[in-house]
């Protein structure tokens, strides 16, 4: 593995969870933790409708990303359909998303995406597959 260009993960990003109903979550995760939204948009190419919530008031740290399915086909949708909501991916940011995707590659994990997609606030992203992480859908975050 010493030959092997270095993952370059910088710290844990977010963790995301499945929601049926994101206006029902917010309220839950503000009443319950007195969590803050520090950012709410509706990304069509992924099909949800997120937010992210933090306990920091300008939303440093890790935060947590609420996802609302948009339409049926989503991917957020099949896993509210197969898992019920909870738990849905552990995200982390990285400083150069193509250098990671290549060190992944070249550690033989499988990567959901051949070129990285627009994410939350504009960052690119891509997925580590879930059968090459020990389960966990592991998403890759370089922000903007």
């Amino acid at each position: 593995m010493d030959s092997l260009p270095a993952v370059g993960l910088l710290r844990v990003d977010h963790v995301g969870i499945a929601v049926a109903d994101l206006d029902e979550a917010l309220a839950f995760y503000e009443r319950a933790f007195g969590l803050r939204c520090v950012h709410q948009e509706t990304n069509e190419d992924q099909g949800v409708r997120e937010a992210m919530v933090a306990a920091e008031p300008d939303g440093t740290g890790a935060r947590i990303q609420l996802l609302a399915p948009l339409r049926p086909d989503s991917a957020i949708a099949k896993f509210l359909n197969r898992n019920g909501p909870g738990l849905q991916q552990l995200a982390y940011t990285v400083r150069n998303l193509d250098e990671t995707s290549a060190a992944l590659r070249a550690r033989g994990l499988r990567l959901l995406y051949d070129e990285p997609r627009r994410g939350t606030a504009g960052a690119r992203i891509n997925f580590v597959h879930p059968k090459d992480a020990g389960g966990v859908l592991v998403e890759l975050v370089e922000p903007v």
